[in-house]
């Protein structure tokens, strides 16, 4: 898929979900470094493209505590959970605790690839509390709270940025896409 398509796609999934959630909450948490996220256009695998289109896909999916499926709504960790399953083949850990102490490469900010996995303290401190997916240019899905729905977010929100604890790649790197 070309890097303007991609582009494209990003932007109407962000505009059809800026419709359906409210903002944040503004956080008040001691100043920390920001993380430098690296927003450049990068080849990705067949698998980071099929996580990439199903949690895309999801977005609307109305947020439920504990869900873990399109029928019953998704909680953050069951969003990924579903996502892995059904477009890697990927089974993973329940909770967003269990999913940032797996084993599984850890990923600088600077490095970020589609499908990698995004780690918040939303609650201030250093306690994981959120987890997303990255999908490439900045920006994540991921099911935010109740009342709310899976939704296309942006990493360069000061809240985002404030909360961000570590990113994990799950997907196998380096597999060459067929042209």
């Amino acid at each position: 898929m070309s890097t303007s398509a991609r582009l494209i796609l990003l932007v109407c999934a962000a505009l059809l979900s800026a419709c359906a959630s409210r903002p944040p909450p503004p956080a008040f948490v001691a100043a920390k470094p920001k993380p430098v996220f690296n927003y450049s256009s990068q080849s990705f695998s067949p698998a980071a493209e099929d996580v990439l289109f199903r949690a895309l896909g999801l977005v609307g999916t109305p947020y439920r505590w504990g869900g873990n499926t399109p029928d019953s709504g998704f909680d953050c960790s069951g969003l990924i959970g579903f996502v892995y399953r059904d477009a890697a083949g990927i089974s993973l850990p329940r909770t967003t605790r269990e999913l940032i102490v797996m084993r599984a490469q850890d990923v600088s900010e600077e490095n970020l690839q589609t499908g990698d996995l995004l780690f918040f303290a939303t609650g201030g401190g250093s306690q994981v509390s959120h987890a997303g997916i990255y999908v490439g240019e900045g920006r994540f899905v991921h099911a935010p709270q109740t009342g709310g729905t899976v939704k296309l977010d942006t990493l360069s929100k000061a809240y985002w940025q404030n909360a961000y604890l570590s990113a994990k790649r799950v997907l196998p790197t380096n597999l060459a896409r067929n042209p």
